[in-house]
Parts: structure tokens; sequence; C-alpha cells
């Protein structure tokens, strides 16, 4: 499956009061990644709304492997792993190319829904068809 990667470096803000990066800081990341991946599949957040809906998260789930700390320069990988009809289901990897350190792992489970009505909403078959496009690219 086609993955979605970017490389960004840790910032002084992105560390706790351990001296390593804060865990609700993987956490941005990943919606972050999710929010890149969406843009350059031609499906942001305003692309959504035309559409009449919004991406909210139902779980989110995080499995940290080894602690990163600032300056460090990171690889996101994302990818959709499964579109239903309301819901996706994406995976993200974050390494450390330096020493190919494995940072984190993680899986959001999100909910297409009405953006005014905030109610589940049926994924627009155009979504599903541009990251299906994205994948076999």
């Amino acid at each position: 499956m086609k993955t979605y990667t970017y490389t960004f470096r840790v910032s002084k803000d992105d560390i706790d009061f351990n001296g390593h990066v804060h865990n609700v800081t993987y956490l941005s990341w990943m919606i972050d990644a999710a929010t890149k991946h969406s843009e350059s599949v031609g499906f942001g957040y305003e692309a959504c709304l035309k559409l009449g809906g919004t991406w909210v998260a139902k779980s989110h789930t995080i499995e940290y492997k080894k602690p990163s700390f600032e300056n460090d320069e990171l690889q996101m990988e994302t990818w959709v792993e499964e579109i239903g009809k309301i819901m996706s289901i994406r995976r993200y990897v974050l390494t450390r190319p330096s020493d190919k350190a494995l940072i984190c792992e993680g899986k959001t489970e999100w909910v297409f829904v009405d953006s005014k009505k905030m109610r589940p909403l049926k994924i627009p078959e155009v979504i599903v068809e541009g990251f299906e496009k994205a994948q076999a690219d």
C-alpha cells in the first residue's frame, strides 16, 4: 500500500520535562500527517467541507517504541489501511533515519461526519477514489 512520507525536525517546543518529545506531541504529529496526506490527494479540510463533511477521530492508538529528542530528524509515514462506508482506518510509522530507530507506531479510526449536524455521513465516492488512485500510483 502506498504511503505518504515526509521528514521534519523536532523543535524545542516538542520537548517535555523529561527531556524528550512529549507523548501528546506524537498525536499532534499523527493528525498533521493525516492532514498533509489528505491534502496531497485533493481532499483536505476545505475540499471535504465543500462535499458537506469533515473527519472526526473515533479513536487513536499510539505505541511508543523509543524516545526522540530536540533536533532529531524524524520521518513520518502514513497510509489509509481501510475505507468503509463512514469510517477510515489510518496507520502511522515514525522513524529516526539516522539510526533507523522505530520511534512509534499509531492507528486512528476516522469517521466522516456531516459538517453541520456532526452525524455520520457516507464517505463520498470521490474521496474513496482519490485515496485509491493515490495508492495505485
